[in-house]
């Protein structure tokens, strides 16, 4: 998992002190706490050309084309088994494409061309399961990046940990064990360990899954509130619909590997595509007619 949740932000800026600090720890200098790439954060374009990927037989991913706006929301909704995680997976590089192009910021992900070069952006994924560290209290578990990096200092780091948690809505349960937490508590934890990598870009793989529907209403409330105080791109796969309806500045409709339908909230609810009035019907009760 360390692996996964890795810096791509290593760009050194023309300053000579930026130079100088860039790579070592922070508290080596006086006066630093961070890296000094650390506390910037901007959201990230994407764009997926033609992007296909098959396992064996089946042909999960056909002809995917999609653009994300950078500090957009975007859900990429859709039944299980259509696709969705795999598609999540490609941006994040756990999967690599058959045939096809990812942008991020212009630059393709998988070219050939400067393929060592670093990236100027992080990104952090929130797993469908949470992947917390049962052993490791949230403290720990929201702090771990930050200290197996060595990206500030241990003062910062723990204020860190403090507002992160603090954004979640868990101020003051740093100590708990994950054996203590609920399963929307759980969610949270893993959301503000993404965040205390301060990324330009944040994924969820089925967010909702296992939560019932109070503490998913409470979970959209957190990411919602999170695109009024941090400056990031956010990528939803979910089955939940209402979910996506509620958070979303645009929602993808994925369906046999396909991508079928792209709007907004609006424009995906008036859609006439009758796949996407199937499955708008069959998750939020009522609307078959509207």
């Amino acid at each position: 998992m360390a692996d996964f949740f890795k810096t791509e932000k290593n760009k050194p800026s023309g300053n000579i002190w930026t130079k100088l600090t860039h790579g070592f720890t922070a508290s080596i200098f006086e006066g630093c706490e961070c890296q000094s790439n650390y506390e910037d954060s901007h959201g990230v374009d994407i764009r997926l050309i033609d992007v296909n990927k098959s396992f064996n037989d089946n042909h999960v991913l056909k002809n995917i084309n999609l653009e994300i706006k950078a500090g957009e929301t975007f859900s990429i909704i859709g039944p299980s088994g259509t696709g969705k995680s795999v598609l999540l997976k490609h941006i994040v590089k756990l999967e690599q494409p058959d045939s096809g192009q990812i942008l991020i910021d212009g630059q393709d992900i998988y070219g050939t061309e400067d393929k060592d070069a670093p990236r100027d952006y992080r990104y952090s994924m929130v797993f469908q399961s949470s992947a917390l560290f049962n052993s490791l209290s949230v403290e720990e578990n929201v702090g771990l990046w930050l200290r197996e990096k060595r990206v500030c200092t241990e003062t910062r780091i723990r204020r860190i940990i403090r507002e992160k948690l603090r954004l979640v809505g868990l101020s003051g349960k740093e100590a708990l064990m994950t054996s203590e937490l609920s399963g929307g508590m759980r969610k949270r934890v893993a959301i503000a360990r993404s965040l205390a990598m301060n990324p330009d870009l944040i994924l969820y793989d089925e967010p909702t899954a296992e939560l019932d529907p109070v503490t998913s209403d409470e979970l959209a409330r957190v990411i919602m509130n999170l695109k009024k105080e941090v400056n990031l791109t956010t990528i939803i796969v979910s089955h939940d619909l209402n979910f996506a309806l509620y958070l979303s500045d645009r929602i993808a409709m994925i369906s046999g590997g396909e991508i079928i339908e792209i709007g907004t909230p609006e424009e995906i609810k008036a859609s006439q595509n009758p796949t996407v009035r199937k499955f708008i019907y069959t998750t939020t009760k009522g609307i078959k007619g509207d």
